[in-house]
C-alpha cells in the first residue's frame, strides 16, 4: 500500500487551529501501519466526548466546538478519519471500503482504551461511528446523530447522483467550496483555505474521491450488509440517543433520517430532539454555539 503524509507545514497557521496534534498508529489489513490524527483537549479523566466528522471535511469543523466543550469539564477528541485531516492517506481509492474504515476507528478506540464515549457524528462521521459504535457498545454511553443516516440499498435520489456524478467527473475536488455550498453561513477566505489545506494536491483525495462511491444508497452496494446489521443493533439500542438536524440539510435531513432515528432506536424515545432552523450539512459551521449547548444538556441529563 502507497501512504501519503499531508507536510506539517500545511497545517501551520490555520485560522483558530490552534490544539496540539495527537497520533495514534493502525494497522491496514495489509500490514501496512497508518497514523490516524486526533485532537485531545480537557481534563484526561473526564469521560470523552467523541466528535466525528465526514466527507470531505477534517477535524478542523469542530475548531469552534471543542473549546466550548472544555470549559464545560468535558474531554474533546475529534478525530480525521484515514485518508482525511492530518491523518495519513492511502494513495489508492480502491484502500478505503466502510469495513476499513469502521476497523481503523475501532483499533483508534481500542488503543487510546476510551469508555464511557458520547458520540457526537455528522455525514459519514455518522455512517462509519455509528457501525462502531455497535460493534463496541460498551466503550459507549450514548450518541447524538446530526446530519447523517444509514442508507441500506433505498436507491439514489437526483441529490446523491449529482454529487456522485460530479465527485467521480474532476480530478480535484474543491474541497472548501465544498464546504461553503454546505453551509449557510459565510466562510472566510481563511477558513476556505484550512480546508483544503490536508490535500496539497489531487494525488492526496484518494479518500474524499472515493467516499461518494461507498455510500449505500444502491441495493448492490458493499456496504449495505454492514449497515443493514448496524440498524438491527440499533433496535436494541436503549440507552440514550438524540437527533440534531439543520432544517436547510438536503443530504440528511430532507430525506428523513432523523426520523427513522427518532421511530426505530429504542434510546431515541423521550428525547428532546433538535431541528436547527437554517442550519445546512455542515451543521458544525452553522450552529456550533447550540451544538455545544445541546451536547452538554444531553450528557449532563443522562449521566448515571
Amino acid at each position: 500500500m502507497e501512504v501519503l503524509r499531508t507536510p506539517d507545514e500545511c497545517f501551520d497557521g490555520l485560522l483558530d487551529w490552534e490544539f496540539d496534534p495527537h497520533f495514534c498508529e493502525v494497522t491496514a489489513a495489509d500490514g501496512t501501519n497508518l497514523r490516524m490524527h486526533f485532537v485531545d483537549e480537557g481534563p484526561s479523566d473526564a469521560a470523552p466526548v467523541l466528535l466525528m466528522h465526514g466527507n470531505p471535511s477534517w477535524s478542523y469543523l469542530y475548531r469552534h466546538m471543542i473549546p466550548g466543550l472544555v470549559d464545560q469539564g468535558h474531554r474533546v477528541l475529534a478525530i480525521d478519519l484515514v485518508g482525511m485531516g492530518r491523518s495519513d492517506k492511502p494513495a489508492a481509492t480502491s484502500d478505503y471500503t466502510l469495513d476499513a474504515h469502521v476497523d481503523w476507528v475501532c483499533q483508534l478506540l481500542e488503543k487510546l482504551d476510551l469508555n464511557r464515549i458520547t458520540l457526537f457524528c455528522q455525514d459519514w462521521g455518522g455512517i462509519i461511528g455509528l457501525v462502531v459504535a455497535m460493534e463496541l457498545p460498551d466503550r459507549f454511553d450514548r450518541i447524538i446523530a446530526s446530519n447523517t443516516g444509514i442508507p441500506v440499498g433505498e436507491g439514489e435520489n437526483q441529490f446523491m447522483r449529482d454529487w456522485i456524478a460530479f465527485s467521480q467527473s474532476v480530478d480535484v475536488l474543491p474541497v472548501g467550496a465544498l464546504l461553503q455550498s454546505g453551509s449557510t453561513r459565510e466562510l472566510s477566505a481563511a477558513e476556505v483555505a484550512a480546508y483544503d489545506a490536508p490535500f496539497p494536491d489531487g494525488s492526496f483525495q484518494a479518500a474524499a474521491k472515493q467516499f461518494p462511491l461507498l455510500i449505500p444508497v444502491q441495493p448492490d452496494n458493499p456496504g449495505v450488509p454492514r449497515c443493514r446489521v448496524t440498524w438491527e443493533r440499533l433496535a436494541n439500542w436503549d440507552k440514550p440517543f438524540l437527533t440534531i438536524f439543520g432544517t436547510e440539510d438536503a443530504v440528511a435531513y430532507k430525506p428523513g433520517s432523523h426520523r427513522r432515528f427518532q421511530r426505530e432506536v429504542p434510546g431515541a424515545q423521550g428525547q428532546p430532539h433538535l431541528e436547527i432552523e437554517g442550519a445546512n450539512h455542515f451543521i458544525q459551521e452553522d450552529a456550533s454555539e447550540e451544538l455545544v449547548a445541546a451536547i452538554d444538556a444531553f450528557v449532563k441529563a443522562t449521566a448515571p
